[in-house]
């Protein structure tokens, strides 16, 4: 008796599990040869602590609504949730062996039924796996660790998604103003032929001149039929983010909204501790740890307690004169011996998932730290570069002006024109390039430094 109510002890206090490698442990492993600095190197930028509700910087209802409907019904969320329910679903099993195990067994019948032995009964059977080494632990552990990563995941895939249809968003904002630029230069260009038309009734031109002309308005119709067809194609891929039929009817804002004062983006430091994605793969790489414990506590006796409880009659003999019902304890020992190998082989793969996990986990980190890089230095380069492009744009205009006065007064040709308006019209889908591709920018910097969107603002 003491020396059950001692087993039980030891049982009840276990084996404690061997503590997942160290945060700073796994860094050195993953990323041997990186030295992160103590601040961003792309450019000079407000190092506060990184905040949340980025959604709500850009001051646009019409994107916060669009980003809480693709939360709602977007498809990759919905498969992310479920992933979710899934390793929810195993962590609760991994436990279970962690408990006694209890089945009824009841059998009935007279001298014709089953198989015509008579026997009626029922009894009730319990097992307890004893979890000294820590084998059941391990693998519940592991499934936590399953768990809370498939919960990263699917909080970085929310990110991710709000990013994205805020990017696709702007792209077709600017998808829809390049049409109207090239519109417009259809009817500049339009005005030149009749121009050139007028002069040759005048005899101050040539065919050249309205062939010409001509041929102009010809390319930059379809430069416009083009842009119709990326516009409509940007549409359909925001509806399809949204959940919806792709049908092109996306109503699209008609100007591209200011871009908002710069963000605070923390320390390098602070990133791998912040971003979902970073976070799930650290804990992907505890949870392999804890699968090789798994493992290596499989190779090692497994003790059982077991209790049954029976009462058996039959109709057609009669049973040896014992007591009944019947009650037995017992105990059970599993050693393995010889598998050929199986259970080491065990071991090493799961050691090498351990390894892999690490790299992966390193992986993540320098790709996280590269996305924040990349988006600052260009966002930096992006707002130069949208200086140079507006100067040049007024340049353009005024060049455009110019010689449209030489014309009128016979001292320049319509080919002059021409070029000009050519040059004012690159230059003005450059500009718009560029200011669209600055508010993507400033996206991508967000979900780079891993700040939520705002839970207020988006409902699931």
């Amino acid at each position: 008796m003491r020396a059950s109510a001692a087993l039980l002890v030891v049982t009840l206090a276990g084996c404690a599990l061997a503590p997942a490698p160290e945060r700073d442990e796994v860094r050195k492993q993953a990323m041997p040869n990186a030295a992160v600095p103590p601040q961003w190197t792309a450019a000079a930028v407000p190092t506060g602590a990184v905040t949340s509700d980025w959604l709500a910087k850009f001051g646009d209802p019409a994107l916060v609504a669009l980003v809480n409907e693709a939360i709602a019904y977007n498809l990759d969320l919905r498969a992310a949730a479920a992933r979710v329910e899934q390793a929810a679903g195993y962590l609760q099993a991994s436990g279970a062996t962690l408990y006694p195990q209890v089945n009824l067994l009841a059998r009935g019948g007279g001298k014709a039924g089953g198989d015509s032995t008579g026997l009626q009964g029922i009894g009730f059977f319990a097992t307890w796996e004893l979890d000294l080494w820590g084998r059941v632990r391990s693998g519940q552990a592991f499934a936590r660790l399953q768990y809370e990563s498939a919960q990263l995941d699917a909080e970085y895939a929310r990110q991710s998604i709000a990013a994205l249809v805020a990017k696709s968003w702007f792209l077709a904002i600017e998808a829809r103003l390049q049409k109207a630029q090239a519109q417009a230069m259809i009817d500049s260009s339009g005005q030149l032929v009749a121009l050139a038309g007028d002069r040759l009734r005048v005899g101050r031109g040539d065919d050249l001149d309205v062939t010409v002309a001509r041929a102009n308005v010809e390319t930059l119709r379809d430069t416009e039929r083009t842009l119709d067809l990326a516009y409509q194609q940007a549409v359909r891929s925001l509806e399809v983010l949204l959940g919806r039929y792709p049908a092109g009817a996306l109503a699209i804002a008609d100007r591209l909204i200011p871009l908002p004062e710069p963000v605070p983006v923390g320390l390098p430091a602070e990133l791998l501790e912040r971003r979902p994605d970073v976070v799930a793969a650290e804990r992907r790489v505890a949870g392999a740890f804890y699968r090789t414990e798994e493992a290596k506590a499989a190779r090692l006796p497994r003790i059982s307690l077991t209790a049954t409880a029976t009462t058996i009659s039959s109709e057609m003999f009669v049973l040896k004169n014992t007591d009944n019902p019947l009650l037995s304890l017992g105990a059970s020992l599993l050693q393995p011996i010889f598998l050929g190998g199986l259970l080491q082989a065990q071991v090493e793969v799961r050691t090498a998932e351990q390894q892999a996990a690490v790299v992966e986990y390193g992986r993540v980190s320098t790709r996280a730290f590269l996305e924040v890089e990349t988006a600052l230095s260009s966002s930096f380069s992006l707002a130069e570069r949208e200086e140079i492009l507006a100067r040049a744009v007024g340049e353009n205009v005024r060049a455009v002006e110019l010689s449209g006065v030489r014309l009128r007064v016979g001292s320049g040709d319509l080919r002059g024109v021409q070029q000009q308006q050519l040059a004012l019209y690159s230059a003005q889908v450059a500009l718009l390039r560029v200011q669209s591709e600055r508010l993507v920018q400033r996206v991508n910097l967000h979900l780079a430094l891993g700040g939520d969107f705002g839970v207020a603002a988006v409902t699931r």
